[in-house]
Parts: C-alpha cells; sequence; structure tokens
C-alpha cells in the first residue's frame, strides 16, 4: 500500500512538475512582454464585466441627455449608479477633469486605461458627436442596442463551445487518472514502468503532449466576435 501511494505520487508530481514549467515558461514569456497569464486573465474579467456594465451606462447617459443635462453630468449619473467598475472609472474620469484635465484626454485615459473595445466605440463617438454636433442620445442608443447584440452573439458562441472546452479538459485528464488507477491495480505491472528511466522519460513525454493538446483545443474553442 505504502508503495502505491509512493507510486501515485511520484506520477502526480512528475506530471505536475512539467506541467508547472511549461507553464512558468509561458509566465516569464508573458511578463517580458509586461503581463503574466495570471494578470491578462484578470483583465480580461475586468474588462468583461465593464462591458456588461457599459449598455447599462449608455442608456443612463441617454437619459441624463435628454433630460437637458450636460455631457459632464451624464458621467456623474453613471459615477453615482454604484454599478462596479464602471462607476468607479467613471469617477476616476470626473475626478481628473476636476484636477485640470481636459475632456478629450480624459477620456482617452479613460480608454487607455480600460482597453475596450466597446469603450472606443464610445469615446470615438463622442469625440466626433461633440466636433460634428451629432445627437448623442442617438448614437448610445445604436451603440447599446449594438454591444448587446454582440453579448448575445458571444453568449451563444460560448454555449455552442462548451462541449469542446469539457472534451478539452477530460482527455487532458484522463491519461492521468489511467496511470493512478492502473497504479492501484496493477501495481507490480506499473510500478518497474514508473521506477525506471524510460518510464519518467514516457511519463514527461505524455505530460508535454496533452499540455500541448490542451493548449490546441482551447486555441480552436476560443472565438472572438
Amino acid at each position: 500500500m505504502i508503495v502505491q501511494i509512493a507510486i501515485i505520487a511520484t506520477c502526480a508530481l512528475a506530471a505536475g512538475g512539467i506541467t508547472a514549467f511549461v507553464l512558468m515558461l509561458m509566465d516569464i514569456d508573458a511578463g517580458r512582454r509586461g503581463k503574466t497569464a495570471y494578470a491578462r486573465w484578470l483583465n480580461a474579467r475586468y474588462v468583461r464585466r465593464f462591458n456588461e456594465q457599459l449598455t447599462d451606462a449608455l442608456g443612463t447617459m441617454s437619459n441624463a441627455l435628454r433630460a437637458g443635462f450636460s455631457i459632464s453630468q451624464a458621467f456623474e449619473s453613471v459615477a453615482e449608479a454604484d454599478l462596479h467598475p464602471i462607476s468607479d472609472e467613471f469617477a476616476l474620469l470626473l475626478q481628473q477633469m476636476r484636477v485640470g484635465m481636459s475632456f478629450d484626454d480624459a477620456l482617452a485615459s479613460l480608454d487607455k486605461r480600460i482597453g475596450s473595445d466597446d469603450l472606443t466605440l464610445v469615446v470615438t463617438s463622442i469625440d466626433i458627436a461633440r466636433k460634428t454636433g451629432g445627437n448623442l442620445t442617438e448614437i448610445f442608443d445604436r451603440i447599446s442596442e449594438t454591444i448587446r447584440g454582440r453579448m448575445r452573439i458571444e453568449r451563444k458562441v460560448r454555449t455552442l463551445t462548451a462541449q469542446g472546452r469539457l472534451q478539452g479538459m477530460i482527455v487532458s485528464l484522463m491519461p492521468f487518472l489511467l496511470c493512478i488507477i492502473m497504479t492501484m491495480m496493477k501495481p507490480g505491472l506499473m510500478v518497474p514502468f514508473l521506477t525506471s528511466l524510460r518510464g519518467i522519460a514516457c511519463l514527461a513525454v505524455s505530460a508535454v503532449m496533452v499540455l500541448v493538446g490542451w493548449l490546441v483545443i482551447r486555441k480552436i474553442v476560443t472565438i472572438r466576435v
């Protein structure tokens, strides 16, 4: 029993070590570009939540403009709506304007800070409308409808690719689960394999191939709308 536990632990550590090493190399390469994989994941989650709240914010600003408010007062209505994180970002925008930053520079700073394509569309529309005298209420309504339509497509795509993501997860975990099960059921067959240099090398190569396959499947089922 102790030998079985030791072999299982060795198998898990070897597979986890190879996976962690490859992920570490990915993080090092990403760190050279300025962001780690975890930081990119947090940023994508933040931007996705911001985009989800942007449609409601556009509706709030459109109603404020119809009521006769200025664009700055419309921003204040969003900042006071208690929708995080978009309320925090618009509050920071207003704070920058109060300390002397120009309207255009404050909007550009907000756009650069968030890095959202939807927000870029809104900022560009505001800039064009201020220069040409367009109707911002209609522009906000159309942009809001566009964003909602894109989000519906994204949710549909995620639903259609859910099976592929689940299959990728199952296929990636299956070799390691089979190795553990076979070690518990047939220790006499697996112990010589896992304690030999060739066996450990095969296990390492298998872990790398499984990780590469998982990354390929993840790339296939990730569709940008």
